[in-house]
């Protein structure tokens, strides 16, 4: 029983209340402020049922406010809203907006396309002071968490192993990593109606900007400018393509990506029809 009510009582220190993520919200006054604020976006589509199982734990711990599932919402919209509604409660003198301000760290749990995506969306916010993230390795591979020693191997998705993380989040020391950013402009005939591609068909690492203008002098045709980055590592080539079939395969066929094991047989399937250990016989130049 004492096991128990320590256990609640440090949940509260990752605890964001509901009125936080509220645009027409008022000042609150509050007895408590966490000391390692969270903001949880969960891939569900991550580590077969891993991620919804991950998705439930959070909500039970946690308040339901702060954890999202990647699939209903996206990193960037909740994250605009949040930080303007704090910078409106911080104008009214609340004392624990402040606070989540300057202590929040983010959590986000699925694979290194997942992490990227957050880090891209925490880069573009233009940030003094932007949240550490930690990353939880619910993916395939998971090269960038055991990069910063978050391990490699999908988590326990059950109530102790949730809270196990959420106390490495709380005692993680903060580093910097390095970043590339990449802009990538796609032309199309001016009488073409060239709309963009849709948000959900892009890689997370992509996101897209509006056309040149026909009055551009330096550009007689229409175009679409995508902006993307690489963190802690880059790569181009055959690794990218194959981490791309992998992708389109697990939104078409989601039954046949059921863990991390099955995961990994899948993509050693894609990279050797791809021609990663020998020329493959499925491409046309094969044939």
């Amino acid at each position: 029983m004492e096991n128990s009510f320590e256990k609640n009582n440090m949940l509260k220190e990752f605890y964001i209340p509901t009125y936080i993520f509220m645009p027409e919200s008022s000042v609150e006054q509050v007895s408590h402020i966490p000391s390692c604020p969270v903001i949880v976006f969960i891939n569900t589509r991550s580590g077969g049922q891993l991620g919804h199982n991950l998705l439930i734990t959070y909500r039970k711990l946690l308040n339901h406010a702060q954890v999202f599932d990647l699939l209903d919402e996206t990193p960037d919209k909740v994250l605009h809203k949040l930080y303007n509604n704090v910078e409106r409660l911080k104008r009214d003198g609340d004392t624990l907006a402040s606070e989540i301000h300057r202590r929040l760290r983010l959590i986000v749990a699925g694979g290194d396309g997942t992490a990227g995506w957050l880090l891209g969306v925490v880069s573009d916010l233009k940030l003094v002071h932007p949240p550490p993230v930690a990353t939880v390795p619910l993916g395939t591979g998971n090269n960038l968490p055991y990069s910063f020693g978050w391990g490699k191997r999908n988590p326990g998705t059950d109530r102790e192993s949730v809270i196990s993380f959420l106390k490495l989040v709380k005692e993680a020391r903060e580093i910097n990593i390095d970043s590339w950013h990449t802009v990538m402009r796609m032309k199309c005939p001016k009488r073409s109606p060239c709309d963009p591609i849709a948000p959900s068909d892009l890689p997370h690492s992509l996101h897209a900007f509006h056309r040149v203008p026909k009055t551009d002098p330096e550009d007689m045709e229409y175009s679409y400018t995508y902006r993307g980055g690489f963190w802690n590592y880059f790569s181009m080539g055959m690794d990218a393509q194959v981490s791309y079939a992998f992708h389109s395969q697990r939104k078409l066929h989601p039954e046949k990506f059921k863990n991390q094991l099955s995961n990994q047989k899948q993509y050693l399937k894609l990279a050797c029809t791809q021609g990663w250990f020998c020329a493959s016989l499925s491409h046309p130049m094969s044939r």
